[in-house]
C-alpha cells in the first residue's frame, strides 16, 4: 500500500488543504470559472464547499485534477 501512496501526489494532504491553496492561488471567482460549481459561485465559503465537495465525488475528482495540474505546472 504503501507504494501506491508513494506516487500519489495528494498523499498526506487534506481536502480542506487542497481547497484552501487553490483559492489563494486562484481566487473564488476564477476558481469558480474553472470548475463551475455552484458552491464556489454563489457566496463561497470552505465550510460549505467542502460539505458539497465531500458528498460528490465527480467533483471532488475535478477539484484534485486542478490541484495536480497547477502544482506541478508551477515547478
Amino acid at each position: 500500500m504503501s507504494e501506491k501512496q508513494a506516487n500519489n501526489p495528494l498523499h498526506g494532504l487534506t481536502l480542506e488543504n487542497i481547497l484552501n491553496r487553490l483559492v489563494d492561488y486562484y481566487g473564488w471567482a476564477e476558481l469558480g470559472q474553472i470548475i463551475e460549481i455552484r458552491c464556489f459561485n454563489l457566496d463561497p465559503s470552505i465550510a460549505s464547499s467542502l460539505k458539497f465537495l465531500r458528498r460528490t465525488p465527480w467533483a471532488r475528482e475535478k477539484v484534485e485534477a486542478l490541484y495536480i495540474s497547477t502544482e506541478f505546472n508551477q515547478k
